[in-house]
């Protein structure tokens, strides 16, 4: 089964969090701060692996998590990092966030690779936070959260070549005798149920062609096979609309070109442009007379062959003018160069998220989350750091506009505290 589109969710690992430790030894009172630091949460990467071919392993598992980094221990000892999750993927597998549809990646080679939910940072231990001042830090810090992200995979073929057409207008059998590729053929609509892949190789030369599921009027809105394939068209550098000469099923092989010429268009104003040629086939079940009347009706609209894939008439001559031509085409650019260079960046998620429920404010967000566990409450050093926070952030000045009072019950990342001005 080809799958060439999937989304999944992923999860980078928390940070460990900071150790408040303190040295503790015979003969050696009083010994200082040995908290270490915590470990860092595991990445999340998507690489790209010549060894797959479709997106079938997305099938059932659609979710991928990451271990949380280790927390801090005594005698400055740090907490282990987390082994990053690889997800592999074939390459010409393009990534966007669905939540925002930016473009993350587009992983076109073998060994591409993209980072897409950094783990969070460590936490430091008390031992970090000793100084000429503070000799004894009661606190430490907590480990970063990591980040959750639902993502599209979409797999766009890497052909030089796209063989577009109606369903038995030849395709498949084309495919077979331009390359080594041995696609199911049988004459009947959509026997090619999925993309085929082969290798032309002639004069020394190699392109990699795709035969694309047969199109229909109104592929771009669905019908038919529908737009799930058209994408694998998007990466070529020449597009060969595959005609059926013999119209032994009554079609009109003028107009079937214009049609889909149509759907391309309708797909992408992109397709529109791109270099286009012709090919007539089953030239051995036309009259002669009616090939040249063929040729007459498309005139110059663009490049034109005559071939067979029974008698070979007119293969040659397709292999030398595709081997001659393609390579000399520029590579479609499928998105613009600004658009790629925001691969790695994501929104930042708010610092934190204000709601009222049961008529008790109630503040959640990783931000205050990760503050409210690096405070020692007891500790009048940590509860100052605290306080300068909330209010460096907006936060106190935001619950006060939202009309908490004096001795009101407000919950802090799950914490319940007595609000005091």
């Amino acid at each position: 089964m080809f799958y060439d589109h999937v989304n999944i969710e992923v999860r980078s690992g928390d940070g460990g969090n900071g150790a408040v430790s303190f040295r503790r030894e015979k003969y050696i009172p009083n010994g200082g701060p040995d908290g270490g630091n915590g470990g860092r949460g595991g990445s999340v990467l998507i690489r790209a692996d010549d060894k797959k071919n479709t997106l079938l392993d997305f099938r059932y598992k659609r979710k991928f998590w990451a271990d949380h980094g280790e927390g801090g221990g005594k005698r400055n000892r740090n907490g282990k990092s987390a082994e990053p999750v690889v997800i592999l993927v074939p390459p010409g597998t393009v990534i966007r966030d669905l939540e925002t549809d930016r473009l993350v990646a587009d992983l076109v080679s073998a060994g591409d690779e993209v980072v897409v939910a950094e783990g969070g940072t460590g936490g430091m231990g008390n031992a970090f936070f000793k100084n000429s001042v503070r000799q004894a830090p009661q606190f430490a810090k907590a480990g970063r959260s990591g980040v959750e992200r639902r993502l599209s995979l979409e797999l766009k073929l890497l052909a030089d070549v796209a063989l577009a057409g109606f369903p038995n207008a030849g395709k498949s059998t084309l495919l077979s005798v331009l390359t080594a590729a041995t696609p199911k053929i049988a004459a009947y609509p959509f026997t090619t149920l999925e993309p085929q892949l082969g290798v032309l190789q002639y004069d020394h030369q190699t392109l990699v062609l795709a035969d694309v599921p047969g199109l229909v009027e109104g592929a771009a809105e669905g019908a038919g096979m529908g737009i799930g394939f058209l994408r694998h068209i998007e990466r070529s550098r020449l597009i060969l609309h595959v005609i059926d000469a013999a119209a032994m099923d009554g079609r009109d092989p003028f107009e079937d070109y214009r049609v889909i010429r149509r759907e391309l268009a309708s797909y992408s104003s992109a397709l529109s442009e791109r270099e286009q040629w012709i090919v007539l086939t089953k030239s051995d079940a036309v009259d002669p007379s009616r090939i040249l009347e063929l040729k007459s009706q498309f005139g110059d609209t663009a490049l034109l062959f005559v071939v067979s894939a029974v008698t070979h008439d007119g293969i040659d001559s397709l292999k030398q003018a595709l081997v001659n031509a393609v390579p000399q085409m520029p590579k479609p650019a499928l998105y613009d160069e600004s658009e790629l260079k925001k691969v790695f960046r994501f929104e930042e998620a708010p610092r934190y998220e204000i709601r009222e429920d049961d008529g008790h404010l109630v503040v959640t967000g990783n931000w205050i989350r990760e503050l409210v566990q690096s405070t020692n409450f007891t500790d009048r050093e940590s509860l100052r750091f605290f306080e300068r926070q909330i209010r460096h952030h907006g936060l106190y000045d935001e619950l006060v506009q939202l009309g908490i009072k004096e001795g009101d019950t407000v919950y802090l990342a799950g914490s319940e505290f007595e609000w005091v001005f």
